[in-house]
């Protein structure tokens, strides 16, 4: 009973679903963009043991370069850079009970891919942009990165479920 119900029901919000989507796709791409969307900077991985993940990334996989840990206690983090020529892996582990990264990692205790870094020309500029297609920021406005540059997080749920970082890249002098 309750199948044949839903079998209705479904093929009638089918088209509006459809429509729907359309509509929104091409609100999004309507104008000029006042910023476009940039390289992939670093992906983030949380890791429950710094030293332990820098070694695999320095011996095991033989990057050229691992920067030392720093700790970025206003991010609630310590990081460290691998870099990989066209973009790094940034290691994330936790500083203080505080950290987002301790909250990632008591459900995932081996660690794993925490979020993805996007370079953008002007971050006001794609911010405002974004608030007004919908996607929702985690902060009201940029803070200063590890990389002394302005950065702001994504919610994952307006991201694909993908947490994105997005930061502003400084233009060549």
């Amino acid at each position: 009973m309750l199948g044949s119900r839903y079998r209705t029901i479904v093929p009638r919000l089918a088209g509006p679903v459809r429509s729907l989507r359309r509509s929104l796709v091409s609100q999004a791409v309507q104008g000029s963009p006042a910023w476009k969307l940039g390289r992939l900077n670093h992906v983030a991985i949380a890791v429950p043991d710094m030293e332990k993940a820098s070694t695999f990334w320095k011996h095991v996989m033989q990057a050229d370069t691992v920067s030392e840990s720093v700790a970025m206690p206003e991010h609630g983090v310590y990081t460290v850079f691998v870099e990989l020529g066209n973009t790094k892996i940034e290691l994330l582990h936790p500083y203080g009970a505080q950290s987002p990264i301790a909250g990632f990692l008591a459900k995932n205790a081996s660690g794993g891919i925490h979020h993805i870094c996007l370079e953008v020309p002007d971050i006001s500029a794609a911010l405002e942009t974004l608030k007004a297609r919908g996607v929702r920021p985690l902060s009201d406005k940029p803070k200063i990165g590890a990389h002394g540059l302005p950065v702001v997080f994504l919610h994952p749920k307006d991201c694909g479920g993908v947490l994105t970082e997005l930061e502003e890249k400084c233009s060549p002098a």
